[in-house]
This record gives C-alpha cells, sequence and structure tokens, in this order.
C-alpha cells in the first residue's frame, strides 16, 4: 500500500523541484517531507529523486511514479468526495490562459463537474496579465496562467519554458534573416519574452501576425507565416521546434501557477486547485492526440 500522504509530498517536491518550496506549500517541516520520500523510496524499492545541496531532480522511476501518484491521488479525492460530507456547492469564475486551451484541461473539467455538480463553472479563457488583473479585482476566484521571473503570486502547477515553434511550410529562416514573430498582443509574457532575447541579441525581427487567440497563432503558424514562442510542453499539432540552423536566441523558463486574488483558495476554489495539482502530469505531457 502506497500512503497517500507520501505521495502527496513527493508530487509537491516533483513539482516544485524544491523541498524547502515544497515543505511551505504542504505547510509541515522539510524534515518531514523528506521522510515521507525516503519512506515511499523504502515502499517500491528504487530510487525516484536525485538531490544534492543545489538541485532536485527526478530519476525514471521517478518519472513513472509522478503519472502513477496522480492518478491515485485523484482517485482518493474522487472517492473522498462521493462518499463524504456535504457536497461543494456555489459559483466558480475560472480563468484560464490561452497556451491550455488545447491541453488535457478540459478533460479535467469535465471530470471536475461530474464530481462536483453542484458547483456553477464559468469559464474565462485570455492571457494571464489579463486574468490575473481580474482576479485582483474579485472578478475571477482562481487563475490558472504563466508566471514569469520575478513574479511571486501564486502555486506552482509545473515548470516549462518557452520555445520557437513553426509549421512545415515556414520558409528556410537563416542566422541573419529578420525573424517573422506570430504573437499575442501585448500583455502576453511570451511575446515579452521573445522580444527582449531577440533585441538583446540584436537579431532583427518583424511582425507577421498578432492575434489573442491560440487557434488564430495556430494557424498562421501552420501557413509558414511566422514563428511562435510557445511553451514548450504544450506544442500544437502540426507546429514543431524551429531548427537550430535558425540560430533563433534562448527563450527564458517559466511557471504555470494556480493563483487567485486571494491568499488562499476556498470552496469550488480550492477544490478545482487541487483537482489541477493532482493531475499536473497529464497536463504538462502535451496537446491531446485525439483531438482531430
Amino acid at each position: 500500500m502506497l500512503d497517500p500522504t507520501h505521495l502527496r509530498s513527493f508530487v509537491t517536491v516533483a513539482r516544485l523541484l524544491s523541498f524547502t518550496r515544497a515543505s511551505e506549500h504542504l505547510g509541515i517541516r522539510q524534515s518531514t517531507v523528506s521522510q515521507h520520500i525516503r519512506k515511499l523510496e523504502a515502499a517500491i524499492g528504487r530510487p525516484m529523486l536525485v538531490r544534492d545541496t543545489h538541485s532536485v531532480a527526478l530519476t525514471p522511476d521517478g518519472e513513472a511514479m509522478l503519472g502513477f501518484a496522480g492518478t491515485i491521488l485523484d482517485a482518493s479525492e474522487r472517492a473522498i468526495s462521493h462518499f463524504g460530507g456535504p457536497q461543494i456547492r456555489g459559483r466558480l469564475r475560472f480563468g484560464l490562459s490561452e497556451d491550455l486551451v488545447l491541453s488535457r484541461l478540459p478533460q479535467i473539467l469535465t471530470e471536475f463537474r461530474r464530481r462536483h455538480p453542484l458547483v456553477d463553472l464559468e469559464l474565462t479563457v485570455g492571457l494571464g496579465a489579463t486574468l490575473r488583473h481580474q482576479a485582483q479585482n474579485r472578478e475571477l476566484d482562481l487563475v490558472f496562467a504563466k508566471r514569469t521571473a520575478g513574479q511571486t503570486e501564486g502555486v506552482p502547477v509545473w515548470r516549462d519554458r518557452f520555445v520557437w515553434v513553426g509549421g512545415a511550410e515556414l520558409p528556410g529562416l537563416g542566422p541573419n534573416d529578420p525573424v517573422p514573430l506570430v504573437s499575442y498582443p501585448p500583455p502576453s509574457s511570451s511575446r515579452t519574452a521573445a522580444v527582449a532575447a531577440l533585441e538583446a541579441t540584436g537579431r532583427p525581427w518583424r511582425l507577421a501576425c498578432t492575434s489573442g487567440s491560440l487557434s488564430g497563432l495556430h494557424a498562421a503558424a501552420l501557413a509558414g507565416l511566422g514563428v511562435i514562442p510557445h511553451a514548450e510542453t504544450l506544442i500544437p499539432a502540426g507546429l514543431s521546434p524551429v531548427p537550430a540552423r535558425a540560430a533563433l536566441p534562448p527563450l527564458p523558463t517559466f511557471e504555470f501557477v494556480l493563483s487567485s486574488g486571494q491568499h488562499t483558495f476556498d470552496g469550488p476554489g480550492a477544490a478545482l486547485a487541487e483537482t489541477i495539482l493532482n493531475s499536473a502530469d497529464r497536463l504538462r505531457s502535451g496537446e491531446k492526440r485525439d483531438t482531430p
């Protein structure tokens, strides 16, 4: 039997890649988190984390366990919800970043609605900065979007990085050619990161397409209009990283986080946040392959 408490500590460490941050998030001592990991590793007889004084990384067995742990914790949550006390009810205004629309999140939201039929879920899709502003104004209860360097608000779900992606119709891009940029409008974090990287290296660029929706950017890239700075784990179908011969500058890392206008999640928002955190491994595995 695998202890759900140990699994929850493992999932949190794997998501944050830090024992210190995991202990802060879980509200327990760091030594307790370490003890949970040791007991879990002893139970399966294999190491799941490689750690030193500066870093934490998952072993191949740890990567496999991350998927199992999410499934076990999600099943536990559903069982508690089914047999537990009063059902969660109320209105939940959920803000979702455009990047996540084509992920497996719609499937997870479907499962959440089946589990909590008395929750009135209202979905708003947009740019992260806009969604966070709405949450601060109490117009949204929960936001799932990107957090870039220097931002501190929110609970991390997983770490990611921006990469340059394009379609098969993209003309050969040489190391000195102006970069045709396909991007969201300001205040998009991916646009800000791309422009900053290009300007820092002196690489000429032009704006080839601006769209407020991922479907618009996707269509432009498929048509060969230009390249998109996009989350590495959520690259849309038909697009792929731009070849190294284009000599595009590297882009920064970021985190997908859950946040609200308050310091804590409560009610329906807390329930959905827990569901998403337990499903992080499913979400970051890329676009739904069963989508036509």
